[in-house]
């Protein structure tokens, strides 16, 4: 039976509908999210904004409040959607290291077939050149590929994955090129949110002191309203503060991995546009497409198991051997030589 690209990931990541739709290995604490927002937005439904059509019984104030309060959930909900159930921009791995990179070394060689061949190696580091500066990118084993600038492996997903700003526990999903943009939006919505059910809720609690004259006539008439209240101001430091954070990041075209790692005062990055065009990039342009088809059918082919060794360089100047056991490629390491060795023989 043919099977598709997500029956044989490697990643962790959870498929849905056939492939269309993808999570991380938590998505399971998109439940908690879901809760965090649906059960004070019910309360808030069915107690203050019930209360709230009564206060205005003479126009449609009332019906306003409970059905912009209805939409812009609905519109946070798609897009915590469209952040956790997407491709962040994962890079797809190769089956094997990149044939164009390794290099050899004469000064050490294993015994193939009675002969010696000079071990290959593979570069720790290359060179990459991003709007006229050079920048450095990383080989990833277990991806066996050098990371496109910006790129970074996550360890909860086993992924390289594009931009990598961080994985988001809330959403069950990295956070990276291709819903950087529905994530901000999912975590200042979430904030006006929080605000728009803190001022409904407080005006309740007022109109309350004005029928009873006391505050706490009022809070004893509606602990909805006052639970909502505090619950509201809570999560607002969170998720207010996470946005002023991310509208920082987004001035200065930064990533929370970049901050985190090389600090707020970095004076050399390369990616900085300028405030305005920053904002540009992640808001107005427009989102790559997945470089992974999840409903491809996997091409079947005849694996060569091979053991060799395989010397990779790393940025100091070190050097340490990983062994690839069991290596399924079709073009192995032998091969390469074997071509090498012929080419330098027509050549001389």
């Amino acid at each position: 039976m043919a099977r598709r690209v997500y029956h044989v990931w490697k990643g962790r990541n959870i498929f849905f509908c056939k492939g269309r739709l993808i999570f991380g290995p938590d998505a399971k604490s998109l439940i908690i999210t879901l809760l965090l927002i649906l059960v004070p937005v019910v309360i808030f439904c069915t107690n203050v904004a019930r209360n709230l059509l009564h206060e205005f019984p003479t126009s449609n104030t009332g019906y306003v409040i409970l059905v912009v309060t209805i939409l812009f959930t609905i519109y946070v909900l798609v897009l915590l959607f469209l952040t956790s159930a997407r491709d962040p921009g994962i890079v797809p791995r190769n089956s094997h290291p990149p044939e164009e990179e390794i290099c050899y070394d004469p000064s050490t060689s294993v015994d193939v077939g009675g002969r010696h061949t000079p071990t290959p190696r593979l570069p720790r580091t290359k060179e990459v050149t991003v709007n006229g500066f050079s920048v450095k990118v990383k080989y990833c084993d277990t991806c066996m590929i050098y990371r496109p600038p910006r790129c970074s492996h996550c360890s909860v997903c086993d992924n390289c994955v594009e931009r990598f700003d961080h994985h988001c526990p809330w959403v069950g999903q990295c956070i990276g090129l291709r819903n950087y943009r529905y994530f901000f939006l999912f975590v200042s919505s979430s904030a006006l949110l929080c605000i728009f059910i803190f001022s409904m809720s407080a005006l309740n609690v007022k109109f309350l002191m004005d029928d009873y004259g006391s505050p706490w006539k009022a809070m004893k008439e509606s602990p909805a309203s006052v639970i909502l209240i505090v619950y509201s101001f809570i999560f607002l430091w969170f998720v207010g503060g996470l946005t002023c954070f991310h509208l920082y990041l987004i001035g200065r075209n930064q990533t929370t991995y970049e901050n985190f790692r090389y600090g707020a005062a970095n004076r050399h990055n390369v990616y900085d546009q300028g405030c305005f065009r920053n904002f540009l990039e992640v808001f107005c342009t427009k989102t790559n497409p997945s470089r992974n088809n999840f409903q491809a059918y996997v091409q079947e082919e005849m694996p060569m198991r091979i053991n060799r060794e395989v010397k990779i360089d790393d940025s100091e100047g070190d050097s340490r051997t990983k062994v690839q056991d069991n290596l399924e490629i079709d073009n192995d390491l032998l091969k390469i030589s074997q071509r090498r060795d012929a080419v330098e023989a027509v050549n001389s």
